[in-house]
């Protein structure tokens, strides 16, 4: 926007404490003139006391020597109100001043700068303080960006590019048998696809582009369930579900996707035959709780930490035929933050992992306890 120049806020202030400064010494010179004006004759006179002649001199003779003397007054209040004024302004501005500086900084890209003021709470610090924090956390999540950006492309840059090697070959030694080429290539761009849409999902959740409506956490993880229970028979992985209705507000589709990639998770990271899935949902009256634990090996809380980055994969893995993309726990992360959440991961004490999620109750519904059916495959 382009705005016509006036003048600093440093001269507006000074001209403010000058004029104030001028209007109070104007009233105190006016008070004073009345007061006079009260206790002088209005001609000469001489008043006999005793053996003691005063003269007092009339209104007029008083005028002609008060109005310069005022004069004066006035006009040393105007020099010492301008220049005292511009000096507190200054000084008064100066955080201001270095809050712009940074604010200059950062729409140049400069996220690293931090104000930090110094000294006793105040207006200025507390906008000082307020905008080093919004520093920080623009620059994380620029940081967060950035390393996305860099492991999306290599993520997809490497089925692109085996695609091209496979072709490559093709196209020099034709194969007699094109079937297994076709196959390959197909999981190939399976992959591709697959990351592509989990992609477009982390943006989706990213950007709150939903609608909310009411929705029920144990509906969602009955579905899952059913969902995911062949892959569960396949390796031997025996599913507990249980918990209480647990309504909340949302976007059914994007929390059943957090409910299906938290639970294909532990399926697919688990010890395989013998292992097991619990998957809770509990009412509470400040949230609704969404539990997911599994077995597996005993792990690092530091590794575990980890695996909510994108891409971060598990070292253990059942035999599958999803491969997974490594956006899972990223992906959950995204839409529980979406719908004002909150997701935490912990090392389950009897080995494997425990996921915690924690959503806003439904403002408008009261949870009315239920049991979700134990599941066993």
């Amino acid at each position: 926007m382009v705005r016509a120049s006036g003048p600093s806020t440093r001269l507006k202030l000074t001209l403010s404490y000058a004029g104030f400064l001028m209007l109070a010494g104007a009233l105190l010179l006016g008070a004073v003139w009345v007061f006079l004006l009260l206790k002088v004759p209005r001609g000469e006179t001489l008043i006999v006391h005793g053996q003691h002649i005063f003269y007092s001199p009339g209104r007029g003779a008083l005028a002609r020597d008060f109005a310069p003397a005022a004069a004066i007054a006035l006009g040393g209040l105007l020099v010492v109100g301008l220049a005292g004024g511009w000096l507190l302004a200054g000084r008064m501005l100066a955080p201001l001043a270095r809050i712009t500086d940074a604010t200059r900084a950062a729409a140049t890209g400069s996220l690293t700068h931090r104000i930090a003021l110094t000294g006793r709470n105040d207006e200025f610090r507390e906008l000082a303080d307020a905008f080093d924090a919004m520093l920080e956390r623009l620059d994380a999540h620029v940081a967060e960006q950035r390393r996305f950006a860099a492991n999306a492309s290599h993520e997809l840059r490497t089925p692109l590019a085996i695609t091209q090697t496979m072709l490559d070959v093709a196209h020099r030694e034709p194969p007699a048998d094109t079937r297994v080429l076709v196959e390959r290539l197909q999981a190939i761009n399976t992959r591709a696809i697959d990351l592509t849409e989990a992609l477009l999902l982390l943006s989706r959740a990213d950007q709150r582009a939903f609608t909310s409506e009411p929705v029920d956490l144990s509906l969602l993880a009955e579905q899952s369930v059913e969902d995911l229970l062949p892959i569960a028979e396949k390796n031997g992985i025996t599913i507990n579900s249980r918990g209480d209705t647990a309504p909340t507000v949302g976007s059914p589709p994007l929390l059943l996707q957090l409910v299906t990639n938290l639970l294909h998770n532990a399926i697919v990271h688990n010890t395989g035959q013998n292992g097991a899935v619990w998957l809770t949902t509990n009412a509470t009256l400040d949230g609704r709780i969404l539990t997911v634990e599994n077995t597996g090996d005993q792990l690092d809380s530091g590794f575990v930490a980890a695996l909510i980055e994108p891409f971060q994969r598990g070292t253990e893995r059942v035999r599958s035929d999803h491969q997974g993309t490594g956006l899972g726990l990223a992906i959950a992360q995204r839409i529980t933050r979406a719908h004002d959440g909150e997701l935490s991961l912990a090392p389950r004490p009897g080995g494997g992992l425990r996921v915690t999620v924690r959503l806003p109750p439904d403002p408008h519904r009261e949870a009315i306890p239920s049991t979700i059916g134990q599941r066993h495959t």
